[in-house]
């Protein structure tokens, strides 16, 4: 019989335990990486709202937002309770073949959040999952007879094989095989979507392709598309009949100041809008793509057709997952959640200018919106010379390793010394990202910044020797 570890063991485990069973069974590589870290040598007991409680009794102001799932916060109490009465009264979770009342009650609430006829919706699991669900929605909807698809040239779309292909690898990323016939332009550069859209062209002069895939707002570089280039896209998109899909995965249910990012527009309408990580309340594992009906009907509304939307996933329609998904949504409108990261952003944006005007050498520019902003630390090329000093040669092939390596030293020390919680992205110039969930206090935010600036003040240099002689040495 196997010697399986019981739940009740796996509850108990020590750090150490847990480290060597990731080695073992897991990936090794990633104990050393995380280990760099103070948080990846300590488990998080329970975590409630915009804070975590570590086993040692530590009390951590979690900054991440959960990297865009934790809109409402860990364990928001309306959406445990909402799983814990679908469980009480032994719901039946998924059958393809039964329809689902939750299913049903989320793609109507749906389409009243979404302008126009962005009505109709299907529930995958993840948000690399809906960006391939969307993709081959416009694929359907013509039918096979066009090839090609455009994505701008700093996208994160998922990592799977045909969301990495959609998305701008860092460099050095390892080349997966892919989607055929993707395009690329640049990012809020009209011209360049009319170049590619030419390059395109058959011989005869129709367009070849089928979808144009972009991030209104990109959180992975905390660049935003300008209204007149997606105004121009839409139009583009319409005159050349290509499914237009907006990317707002990350973005959705609120973070950047209006439900999605796009819709601080009025009239602007793409074809298909993909959601995922708020849309589950940071309990669920669901996601979604909505599109406008009339594309949607001609892709998949026939018998034959009916059953060609599955993005392969067993699960939907999973009812645990469409319940917490439904409750999600109704907290983020009733509670106003647009309007509390525009609360948010009135505390951040004078803050981190604050800080950015404090610190020059050390900060060298701050952009965002609502709750989701990104610090682009610096320090110079004395620091740079410092960086190659200390870390080796093998280590050194990124060429974001400096960038990423002075922002890790201020993320180590907002976590050592301050608990709180951050992280910087890895697509980019890499930010410091400052991303809270929007349940937040206004006291939280003040400690944040209070802390960043403590943190800068200490200068760069000696932030960046006693990361890497500290941490960075686990690495090897």
């Amino acid at each position: 019989m196997p010697r399986l570890i019981t739940l009740e063991q796996a509850e108990r485990l020590d750090v150490d335990e847990v480290h060597e069973l990731y080695r073992q069974y897991v990936n090794k590589s990633q104990v050393k990486l995380m280990t760099s870290f103070g948080f990846g040598r300590e488990l998080v007991d329970r975590a409630e709202g915009a804070h975590l409680h570590t086993r040692d009794g530590r009390t951590v102001l979690d900054f991440t937002g959960g990297v865009g799932v934790l809109n409402h916060g860990h364990n928001h109490p309306r959406i445990v309770a909402a799983r814990k009465r679908f469980q009480e009264r032994s719901r039946m979770e998924v059958h393809k073949t039964y329809f689902s009342p939750y299913l049903a009650a989320l793609g109507h609430n749906l389409a009243q959040v979404m302008p126009a006829d962005l009505n109709m919706s299907f529930f995958p699991n993840s948000g690399a999952e809906a960006v391939e669900g969307a993709v081959k929605l416009a694929y359907k909807y013509h039918r096979g007879k066009r090839g090609r698809l455009l994505r701008a040239d700093i996208a994160f779309h998922g990592k799977l094989l045909g969301s990495g292909g959609l998305t701008g690898g860092a460099p050095g990323q390892f080349a997966f095989p892919t989607i055929p016939g993707i395009g690329t332009f640049r990012y809020g550069d009209l011209g360049s979507v009319r170049d590619a859209i030419a390059a395109a062209r058959r011989p005869g002069g129709g367009c070849d392709v089928y979808a144009l895939l972009i991030e209104p707002f990109s959180a992975s570089t905390m660049n935003h598309c300008s209204e007149e280039f997606l105004r121009g896209v839409r139009e583009l998109c319409t005159e050349e009949n290509i499914v237009l899909i907006f990317d707002e995965i990350y973005t959705g249910w609120g973070k950047t100041g209006t439900m999605f990012y796009f819709m601080r527009h009025p009239g602007l309408v793409p074809d298909v809008v993909t959601t995922s990580k708020s849309f589950g309340g940071g309990k669920s594992s669901i996601s979604a793509f909505v599109a406008r009906e009339p594309v949607f009907r001609k892709a998949y509304d026939s018998m034959q057709d009916a059953l060609l939307q599955s993005t392969s996933t067993t699960y939907y329609g999973f009812g645990e997952e469409a319940a917490t998904a439904l409750e999600a949504v109704e907290i983020a409108v009733t509670d106003d959640f647009p309007a509390r990261a525009r609360h948010l952003e009135e505390l951040l944006v004078p803050g981190l200018e604050r800080i950015r005007k404090a610190h020059p050498d050390e900060v060298a520019d701050v952009r965002g919106t609502g709750a989701l902003h990104g610090v682009f630390l610096s320090g110079g090329p004395k620091l740079l010379d410092l960086v190659g000093k200390l870390v080796p040669v093998s280590l050194a092939k990124d060429p974001l390793l400096r960038t990423k390596l002075i922002t890790c030293a201020v993320v180590d020390a907002l976590y050592r010394d301050h608990d709180i919680y951050t992280y910087y992205t890895l697509n980019g110039r890499s930010p410091l990202v400052v991303s809270p969930p929007l349940v937040v206090e206004d006291a939280d935010v003040e400690r944040f910044l209070e802390a960043l600036d403590a943190v800068l003040e200490q200068g760069m240099s000696r932030l960046l020797t006693r990361f890497v002689q500290e941490k960075v040495s686990r690495l090897w």
